[in-house]
């Protein structure tokens, strides 16, 4: 019996190395093309290679090159990083446009004598604000320290509790006169006249009443081409019924530094003349209380 068992694992191995041979004929001449020697073993060998060598191969292309993006379902690690800080860039802009556009609006209501948006922006409860601890200070850091320091002292001293710092007196500002001519209308916040109406020829200059940031210079219906000016200590001009705006939006002027040509633009224009306005921490102010014309 343990005779009959070797001999079949005997005869099972020798099946193996038994030799073939692989003929390619010309079925028309019955010519030889090609031969191949084969066994069994080597058949076995060579598929096996070439399984492992494929499973290998495709491991690499999915695990190291591109091709792995275009497997549906995959998403690159640094794909979904990049998308997570695009949206983060994405939200933080649209927050700064929001307020943007609330605080020209609050501006466009004042100059055309309407109520306030009291919108405001929150942020979201889930968004992250990072605390930033104390950092050393930098030798260019304590020029620039020194530079507004000195600025400072120069417009006025700043107390060490910011809470109890009060801004300058209206009386410490230097207005230049926007415009040289005569008044026609003064200020009469009753009949909703919230500056005054200043005459002269047409083409005359309309100059900046103090250096300031330009936050608006555009056209409305009833006021023409306008144009406000923010200076400092939440102080606000603006100048109406202009023929031309010569600053943009963004620039900053010089007082006596030309900003427009004087106009009668809008539908409330009776003539050739320029509407003056002062606006002091949201309220408007009778500009002939601290111009001379």
């Amino acid at each position: 019996m343990a005779e009959n068992t070797s001999k079949k694992e005997k005869s099972f191995f020798n099946k193996l190395h038994d030799k073939y041979r692989l003929v390619l004929m010309n079925d028309d001449t019955f010519e030889e093309k090609l031969s191949f020697r084969l066994t069994r073993f080597n058949v076995f060998i060579f598929f096996g290679t070439l399984v492992i060598f494929l499973v290998f191969a495709t491991t690499y292309l999915i695990a190291f090159t591109p091709l792995r993006e275009y497997i549906p379902g995959y998403a690159d690690f640094n794909t979904r990083k990049v998308l997570r800080e695009l949206n983060l860039k994405a939200d933080s802009l649209q927050a700064e446009l929001r307020s943007k556009d609330l605080y020209i609006t609050n501006i466009r209501n004042i100059v055309e004598g309407r109520d306030f948006d009291e919108e405001l922006f929150e942020p979201t409860d889930n968004q992250a604000f990072v605390e930033i601890s104390e950092l050393t200070r930098s030798r260019e850091d304590s020029i620039l320290r020194a530079q507004v320091e000195s600025e400072i002292k120069f417009m006025g001293t700043m107390p060490d509790d910011p809470e109890g710092f009060e801004p300058q007196p209206m009386s410490q500002f230097f207005f230049f006169p926007p415009l040289n001519g005569i008044i026609t209308n003064h200020f009469n916040p009753a009949q909703r006249h919230y500056g005054i109406d200043i005459v002269a020829d047409t083409g005359e200059p309309i100059k900046a009443t103090l250096d300031g940031t330009v936050i608006f210079s555009t056209w409305t219906l009833a006021t023409g081409y306008t144009i406000g000016v923010q200076h400092a200590n939440n102080l606000i001009s603006v100048y109406k019924h202009n023929s031309n705006l010569l600053k943009a939006e963004g620039n900053f002027v010089k007082a006596g530094e030309v900003i427009a040509i004087i106009g009668e633009s809008g539908t409330l224009s009776t003539g050739t003349h320029l509407h003056f306005e002062l606006w002091f921490n949201g309220n408007p102010i009778n500009p002939l209380d601290y111009i001379v014309f």
